[in-house]
């Protein structure tokens, strides 16, 4: 077989796996656009490589795409590169993810999604190879150029990373976590009739001067007025995803994945929202523990992706 022909099939394989290649590295790197410069990436690499001697071209496909997402993930934090959009200002203007972002992102869980991009590269790739596409520990070591063991390692810290600050009433903050879903998908709907009975009629909202415009009013009273509000900005909503923000469910805008304003609710014992505070302080997203509500960790599984043996 000549070496064109060779390359063609390397080719139309590369092109079977392209689906699953771009998941792993969407699942990386959160934006369709960095996961497909990996995968244009890793195509180029795999085409400039003795490939003759390699009989799983999928588990090899798959490595050398986690491997330029990895890449990219330190060059990303060596650059302490800012969020891809700017939300400076919540206006109705806002930008949203990409339909084909959104797609991606709900298959592999945008809440887990916002949750990773908080652990550091080298825990990610353990994680997200490991637990969504079964690479084996002793792949995912040679990636990172460490041990098999410092693999596990940095895959189990990670998962406890998901689950950090968890509520210390459990039943209460499930009750809670019902409500900011509910708040979130009528904020999506500007369903002005369900978000009446979720706020309490004395309910206010406080905003960070620097996310709103100046004829917009940082403290806004009453169930009507925040309603009202809060129907002006769907688009905002579609990037929100819930979490929990030191261990008390809220909503985090997240577009692509990535934290730049945290919404934390309080909730009263009448079971109605009585405070909503809305900051992009970057000093409090630092600081502020993310973590998934309980349950929400099983959605990585959704993803299609790697069926190798797990270890």
């Amino acid at each position: 077989m000549s070496a064109t022909r060779n390359l063609a099939d390397l080719a139309q394989c590369f092109e079977a796996d392209r689906r699953h290649l771009r998941s792993v590295a969407f699942g990386l790197l959160g934006s369709v656009a960095d996961a497909d410069d990996a995968v244009q990436s890793a195509w180029l690499k795999a085409s400039r490589s003795d490939f003759d001697a390699v009989h799983n071209l999928t588990g090899w496909f798959t490595t050398i795409t986690a491997h330029e997402a990895f890449d990219q993930l330190r060059v990303r934090k060596r650059r302490a590169e800012q969020p891809l959009e700017d939300l400076d200002r919540l206006a109705p203007a806002l930008s949203v993810p990409a339909d084909e972002d959104a797609l991606l992102a709900d298959s592999v869980n945008r809440a887990l999604l916002v949750v990773r991009d908080r652990l550091s590269p080298a825990q990610r790739v353990a994680f997200v190879l490991h637990d969504v596409f079964a690479v084996p520990f002793e792949t995912i070591a040679s990636l990172l150029d460490r041990s098999p063991a410092a693999a596990k390692t940095l895959a189990s810290r990670a998962r406890g990373r998901l689950h950090e600050g968890a509520p210390a009433e459990p039943r209460r903050a499930a009750g809670h976590l019902e409500i900011v879903e509910a708040f979130l998908a009528a904020s999506r709907g500007g369903d002005i009739a369900t978000l009446l009975e979720l706020l309490a009629p004395d309910v206010v909202r406080r905003v960070d001067r620097a996310l709103v415009p100046g004829d917009v009013p940082t403290e806004l009273r009453g169930a009507g007025a925040v309603a009202e509000e809060t129907r002006q900005f769907t688009q905002r909503a579609r990037a929100g995803v819930v979490l929990l923000i030191d261990g008390v469910p809220g909503i985090v805008i997240a577009p692509r994945g990535r934290a730049q304003v945290l919404l934390e609710i309080g909730i009263g014992a009448d079971h109605r929202i009585h405070s909503i505070d809305i900051t992009g302080d970057a000093d409090r997203l630092h600081r502020a523990i993310l973590a998934l509500p309980d349950g929400a960790s099983q959605e990585h599984r959704s993803l299609i992706g790697y069926q190798g043996e797990r270890t």
